[in-house]
């Protein structure tokens, strides 16, 4: 690559393996649980640098670790310029949104290496207004949440996964031991009428927000709940791209963006620009992810108001470092690009 005309290298190359990440505890949510979590890991290659991607696909949308390895041997970039972003991910379908993720996130990582500046400083972004993340307890009997939560009453946010039944007196026993921040999240598991009942009986129990009470795809029911709801409503599986978020104004109080829904770090910033426009709080999201993921998500958290980037808290076997845990605060690695390296360097 010539750095002054910008000309495409001739060995842009794509490699790829899956990455197999082990759950500290069985993760359970309104509609399934795992013990383990399937990702794909992206090498992109140019003139001897490497740049990182990961993709962590949502099977909510018909996608896995195998799919987007297929999609992405389709992609052709013998003639392309790293350089150019939206050019080379435009050579992936809109609707292949896992594996635009992994190439967005590693053309980053590899454009930050060449200039040799992390990340947050190619996009102007402030490392210290990084934001603190929540730690996510999913839903199993009391006593087992009871547990989790001990195990973590060191971190000042909850996000806990409701939607079961049982969610009074799981958040009551809940706050029977942490006086700190509680987020829920209900993943589409009620009604209308059913959010607007269980948020009016749990709002004393001083909750900061309740995310996707309802079944995606229905921007009025939302605005129902929102207007009878003393709790503010955050959606996640309503929102995956840009799209989304016009019809939710005035429905909802904020989004979740997660950069493997979204297609990566580019798509998310238009998100977060556009939900701000219209009076939405954002926070950035994840899903069960090694810290390559993770950490392209956490450059982003100074321009949002909310971060839920516990990826590599919930695993035991990240075979990446990168962004750090001081508590729940998120501490952006300084080094270029990412910033991320193999553990078993570090």
């Amino acid at each position: 690559m010539d750095a002054m005309t910008g000309a495409p290298s001739e060995t842009f190359g794509l490699h790829h393996e899956l990455l197999t990440l082990h759950l500290r505890h069985t993760f359970t949510i309104a509609r399934s649980s795992e013990d383990i979590a399937r990702t794909l890991l992206l090498r992109v290659s140019v003139d001897g640098l490497e740049g990182l991607g990961e993709s962590s696909p949502v099977g909510r949308y018909s996608e896995s670790a195998e799919l987007v390895a297929q999609q992405l041997d389709r992609v052709n970039l013998a003639d392309a310029n790293p350089w150019h972003f939206d050019t080379v991910l435009d050579r992936v379908a809109r609707d292949q949104r896992g594996a635009m993720c992994a190439l967005d996130i590693a053309l980053h990582d590899l454009a930050g290496k060449r200039l040799g500046v992390p990340v947050y400083q190619m996009l102007g972004l402030d490392p210290a207004l990084a934001r603190q993340t929540s730690f996510t307890i999913g839903i199993a009997d009391i006593e087992t949440m009871l547990t989790k939560a001990r195990e973590a009453l060191h971190l000042p946010i909850f996000k806990v996964k409701i939607g079961k039944g049982n969610e009074i007196e799981t958040l009551e026993a809940l706050r029977s031991v942490y006086s700190g921040t509680i987020r829920v999240d209900a993943n589409e598991a009620w009604t209308p009428e059913q959010a607007v009942k269980a948020l009016r009986e749990i709002d004393r129990l001083d909750i900061e927000f309740c995310e996707q009470p309802i079944k995606a795809g229905h921007p009025e029911q939302l605005r129902f709940v929102r207007e009878r709801s003393p709790i503010p409503i955050v959606v996640d599986e309503d929102c995956r791209t840009l799209e989304d978020i016009a019809p939710l104004h005035g429905c909802v109080d904020g989004i979740n963006i997660k950069l493997v829904k979204c297609g990566g770090m580019r798509e998310a910033v238009r998100m977060i620009h556009a939900a701000h426009a219209l009076g939405m709080k954002v926070m950035i999201g994840c899903m069960i992810e090694s810290s390559i993921l993770c950490t392209a998500a956490a450059q982003l958290t100074p321009l949002v108001e909310y971060a839920d980037v516990d990826g590599p808290l919930l695993i035991t076997d990240d075979p990446y470092q990168g962004v750090a845990y001081d508590g729940a605060q998120l501490r952006l690695p300084d080094a270029p690009g990412l910033g991320v390296r193999p553990r078993s360097a570090a």
